[in-house]
Formats: C-alpha cells, structure tokens, sequence
C-alpha cells in the first residue's frame, strides 16, 4: 500500500462535503481514486459500485462502505437572517454549538457560518442549567435580513450543511485528524483493498459498493444489497472508539490497536462462522485487531445479512474518536491493517468455506 497516495485520497475523501443526500462531491472523489479499478455505476440514489472482473461461476462478495457524514439541513430563514436547521444523522446536542460549518448555496458554493445560540451574557440564571437543544440554535452566515440570504448569499431552504473542518497527519504520532471518518475511512478501505488485490487470482466476484444515507437509517444499502445480491460481504466501517471513554477492562474499541471486529450491534447479530474465520486470519497473520459486543449502533450490515437469503456478513471497524461530531482521530495503521485483513480474508475465501458459514 502506497502510504503517501494513500493518506491523499482520505484527506479527500474526509474534506469532500457529503451529507446525506448530498453526496455528489464525495462520490466524485471516489470515482477518481477508483478509475482502472472495474466497472464504475451508479444508481438514482447516488450509490456507486465498482464491480471488479474476475471469474464467473463464483460467489460474490460485496464490499460495503457509506460515503455520506452527518451534518444538518436549513430548515428555514429567520427575518433577521439567521438559519434554523435539523441534524441529518445523529448528533450529540452539546457537541454543535460554536463551530464553522458551510452552507451549500443554490450555484453550489459553500458559505461559511457559525453555529450560534444565547450568549450567556443574556441567558437567565435557569437558561444556563439546560442542556441546550437544537430548536434553540441557529447558524449565522454574517446576514442582517432575510434578504440579504436569499438574493446575496443565495442560500434557500433545504441546503445542505457540513461541519469545516480540514484533515490533518502527525507523522511523528500517526495520528490523522479531520471529519466524517464515519465513513470516508471505510471507503478509503474498499479502494485500498481493490487496489492490493489487483491481479490476484479469487475465488469470490468482488463488487465494491458505496452506499448513501447510511446515517439517515441504512437506506444506500438496502438498495446495494439488491442490485449486487451477494453471498457473502465485509462491511468497512468507522466506528467510534471507547478508549477515552469507558473504564479501561471494559475497553474494545481503542485506537491503535486494530481494527475492531464486532460480533453484535443493534441491527445484526454478526455470523459467528464468519467471525470466528477472520479472527483465525488475523491470528494466523499476526494482525492485530480487537472484539467488540455493542449494544447500540448499527452498520450496513444490518440490511445487508437480511438480504437475499440471508448473507454471512463481518463489520471491520477503523476505530476513530468522536465520531458523529465535528473531528475525529484516528491512526492511520489501524486503517492499514482494517485493508490488510480484509485482503487477506478475501485471498481465502472461495465457494467451499463459504457454504460452512
């Protein structure tokens, strides 16, 4: 894996603006760094697949990542020129006051804007003991009416909202910072992987699929899972590390550690067949990686093994801090080693092992 080439298409990859919905500019991205690769399509929601060529007569994977971030949608127009919105995703409500984000005008330029709400200088004794909520909130373009942001700025209801962030790599730490890790990480991984297998000889049909509005309910993927019918799929995901926040025996999610394979989430009950398999391919290769039993959260894979009739399915987790708010953290061998088990597990796999799932 070309390291350099690599951390160019994340950071892209994480400073393309792609709420749900609205995923044209990393769909784009995606497109380019996924040229030469196979068949490129795509479908009316904005799902892209990269079917790779191989031989026919085999089972097929599918590779599974979603390319939209959370973010926010203008909901209306005040007359002194503020923005109402609406969260597209879920947002922890003390996490949005106080940050940029750019707003998506009618010509498709980004307009910066502050998150605001109350000062405190105005709030009442009681206003300052609530948790705030996003009713209460507002984004400031620097507009004084609502003319001002209909005829000037150009901006009309329904646009679409994304945190401003730009991606960063520490070297010395191998530490990348930048948004929507949740998921650009996990689409960065399918190129990546398709790039390491090129030329290799598989017993599966791979076709790469990057499925939108992941965080408005799975919706992307309920789709890709009909259009490539698989038998068999690995699901990329970023998902959020516990390392910072749990007590340290509890920890399974911790940057630097490995990708984390779960075997439960709210919406599937993970393969155990298949689990166990890729567990023993990372033993046998000595990739790290860690376990993880969620009670809450969801991936594609939730969709996806309920497909068809019924789809062994495996979620690899790039484990990135602070997911579903305006940064993340995480480390770039993590990532590495996520593309490196997966190749590995993809290089194994043919139609004898997979019916024993």
């Amino acid at each position: 894996m070309d390291k350099e080439q690599t951390l160019l298409m994340i950071k892209e990859l994480s400073n393309a603006p792609g709420v749900s919905g609205f995923e044209d500019e990393a769909v784009a991205v995606l497109r380019r760094y996924s040229a030469g690769l196979g068949e490129l399509s795509e479908d009316a929601m904005r799902n892209l697949y990269i079917k790779r060529s191989g031989r026919a007569g085999v089972p097929v994977l599918q590779l599974d990542a979603h390319s939209d971030e959370v973010g926010f949608m203008v909901r209306a127009i005040r007359p002194n020129g503020m923005l109402d919105f609406i969260p597209l995703g879920g947002w922890a409500v003390t996490s949005i006051p106080s940050h940029k984000v750019l707003v998506r005008n009618r010509e498709g330029t980004y307009i910066s804007g502050i998150v605001a709400s109350k000062p405190p200088h105005y709030m009442s004794e009681a206003e300052r003991k609530v948790l705030p909520e996003i009713s209460s909130m507002v984004i400031d373009i620097g507009a004084s009416n609502d003319r001002e942001v209909r005829e000037e700025y150009r901006i009309s209801i329904a646009a679409p909202v994304v945190p401003d962030v730009a991606f960063e790599y520490q070297a010395d730490h191998d530490i990348m910072i930048g948004k929507a890790f949740d998921n650009r990480l996990g689409c960065a991984a399918i190129v990546a992987a398709l790039r390491d297998l090129v030329g290799a000889e598989l017993g599966v049909e791979i076709t790469g699929a990057f499925a939108a509005q992941e965080e408005m309910g799975l919706r992307g993927a309920t789709v890709t899972a009909q259009v490539v019918k698989p038998d068999i799929a690995i699901a990329f995901e970023g998902c959020p590390a516990d390392d910072t926040v749990v007590e340290p025996y509890a920890v399974q999610t911790a940057i630097k550690r490995g990708p984390m394979l779960r075997h439960i989430d709210a919406r599937m009950i993970t393969n155990p067949r298949f689990q166990r398999f890729a567990l023993d391919t990372a033993a046998k290769k000595d990739i790290p990686v860690q376990e993880g039993v969620r009670t809450g959260g969801a991936t594609n894979g939730g969709v996806i093994h309920l497909s068809g009739k019924a789809v062994p399915v495996i979620v690899i987790g790039i484990p990135a801090r602070y997911i579903h708010t305006h940064y993340s953290i995480a480390s770039y061998t993590d990532f590495e080693n996520s593309v490196t088990l997966a190749c590995e597990v993809i290089r194994t796999l043919n139609a004898s092992i997979i019916g024993g799932f």
